[in-house]
């Protein structure tokens, strides 16, 4: 008897066992009712066929398989494992009693496993395991009623073997009923400990790209280190400014490399220093370290886990070179434009005194000999030359508001070419006017804009020397207006096409080198800019661009 329970209990056993090797992450919960449907119900038709009979009443373990196979596999799994339960089991039956008890049992269990199976799912492993045995427990007190019932029944008296075989049956029963819900709640944990591994997995790898992202991109050169001084992190920029040792950078970068070894030896002293006492949790903040020509600040920042414990370290730096030299260049400006304020001042009281001296220039002019007469020409053309050089530099270094109104540029040009056309008489020169058939108004002041085109103009013909034809062209296109003054002279050598428009820079003799400076300002006062296109030997060509309103575009 003892060989077919111990079968009886292998076989209630087997959904179990083909469970863990059909059960994978792939699958999870979503065949359920199937395979309980299919694995159970063969294991309830193999524990039935394998019964035992226990002085005339069959003793199996088919109530297991047809319990855990329901509640797992909920309502569908309950219907087929109860007409297989039902199909199997009628014919079986040889008398009344057992017909009443089976009719009851169906009736009685069934409903209480129907109202017990969603709470069963929504419960945890323990609260399961308790559930089941309860659902069992009660079969089984059924099952001892029922065979009780027989003996009186069928008028046999109970032995010790009897009271033993159901004791031993009653035993297995709750005990494999435990370990098949245990070990399919087990499978179910190991999966979901698998599936929480694996989130967190991708989690970190996502962290660590984002992280990877984040100092691949910043303005900052970043080396991050672990405890043990290893470089985990860094950047394309921190092998820049901090000109790193190349013979490290492997496969993976500086992955890997202890931080020590890669600064370059003197220069780098100051940040293996910083590293060490970020390792030992001091925090360092925008310390100025000068690297060759690059000016940093650093900052070293301890890591530690959410546990207070050291992580390992962080070296920030920001290059500050640009910013620097942009500071010392706008604290230039800035005493710059205090001196020319100061200088335009004393420029505008300087030409009071000298409109007199002239005035009595000319005065002794008139009494004095003729013999005398060259030397007081000079001075008044010196004067007169002085006073130019004021209102040039006057003009340049004011920003009066301009009363600008819609005009048009060929009417300017147009008002010039008689003056221009003179002035290239007296030197042998040509002028050459290509106007484009449809320009738009721009808002200019025609002052400014005629100084300007006398200026560049004037300065084409002292290039050309005594020949050459001067080209004064336009052309719209789009939402840019171009005046193009182009001559045939000497050019301009690239050494000097820097220094075109700064003020005082001039290669006349007689020059201010305040003209072009003048004209460049004229240019930005009317939403412009001025482009210089120049080659040794062939001549040179100034393009003054003016920006449209989109509603005025050509």
């Amino acid at each position: 008897m003892l060989k077919e329970l111990l079968l009886q209990f292998i076989v209630a056993l087997l959904p179990v066992f083909a469970f863990q090797l059909w059960y994978n992450k792939e699958q999870g919960w979503k065949g359920m009712p199937i395979f309980m449907g299919i694995f159970c119900g063969a294991s309830m038709i193999l524990c039935m066929l394998t019964a035992t009979s226990v002085f005339g009443y069959e003793a199996d373990f088919r109530l297991i398989p047809y319990l855990i196979g329901s509640l797992y596999g909920g309502l569908p799994t309950l219907a087929v494992l109860s007409a297989i339960y039902v199909g199997i089991r009628i014919p079986m039956l040889d008398s009344v009693w057992e017909l009443f008890s089976f009719i009851t049992f169906i009736i009685v269990f069934a409903t209480l496993i129907v109202l017990s199976i969603h709470h069963f799912q929504q419960a945890s492993a323990l609260l399961k395991k308790r559930k089941g045995l309860q659902l069992m427990s009660g079969m089984m007190l059924y099952y001892i009623i029922t065979i009780t019932g027989f003996i009186s029944f069928s008028k046999e008296t109970w032995t010790f073997e009897m009271f033993l075989a159901l004791l031993i049956s009653t035993t297995a029963t709750l005990t494999a009923t435990w370990l098949f819900i245990f070990m399919i709640e087990s499978v179910k944990e190991k999966q979901l400990l698998h599936e929480e591994v694996k989130r967190i997995s991708v989690n970190y790898r996502n962290e660590v790209e984002k992280l990877q992202l984040f100092i691949d991109e910043t303005s900052f050169g970043v080396i991050v280190v672990d405890c043990a001084g290893r470089i985990t992190h860094s950047n394309a920029l921190a092998k820049t400014v901090f000109n790193l040792h190349t013979n490290f950078i492997g496969d993976k970068g500086l992955l890997g490399v202890d931080f020590p070894l890669i600064f370059q030896h003197g220069h780098g002293d100051t940040c293996v220093k910083m590293l060490v006492q970020a390792l030992n949790g001091k925090k360092s903040s925008l310390v100025p370290f000068v690297n060759n020509d690059k000016i940093l600040l650093l900052t070293t920042i301890p890591l530690r886990t959410s546990v207070n414990e050291h992580a390992g370290a962080a070296l920030l730096a920001q290059d500050v070179t640009e910013l620097r030299h942009l500071q010392d260049e706008v604290g230039r400006m800035e005493r710059l434009s205090l001196v020319g304020q100061m200088a335009a001042s004393i420029t505008h009281e300087i030409r009071n005194p000298m409109a007199v001296i002239r005035g009595f220039v000319q005065l002794i002019q008139e009494r004095s000999p003729k013999s005398q007469e060259g030397y007081f020409r000079i001075i008044i053309e010196e004067l007169d030359r002085a006073n130019m050089i004021i209102s040039d530099f006057l003009s340049l270094a004011q920003n009066r508001a301009l009363i600008m109104e819609p005009s048009s540029l060929h009417e300017v040009i147009n008002e010039l070419v008689p003056l221009l056309h003179a002035d290239a008489n007296l030197r042998g020169q040509s002028i050459d006017v290509s106007l484009c058939e449809h320009l738009p108004l721009i808002m200019m002041n025609d002052r400014e804009i005629k100084q300007l085109l006398l200026n560049i103009a004037r300065n084409g013909m002292e290039a050309m020397g005594n020949k050459g034809s001067l080209n004064i062209s336009t052309r719209c296109t789009g939402s840019k207006v171009e005046l193009r003054i182009a001559d045939q002279g000497v050019g301009i050598p690239p050494e000097q096409m820097k220094h075109l428009f700064e003020p005082f820079f001039t290669t006349k003799t007689q020059g201010t080198g305040l003209g072009l400076p003048l004209c460049l300002s004229i240019a930005e006062r009317h939403n412009g800019r001025i482009d210089v296109e120049s080659q040794e030997g062939e001549g040179t060509a100034f393009i003054v661009t003016f920006f449209l309103p989109e509603a005025r575009a050509c």
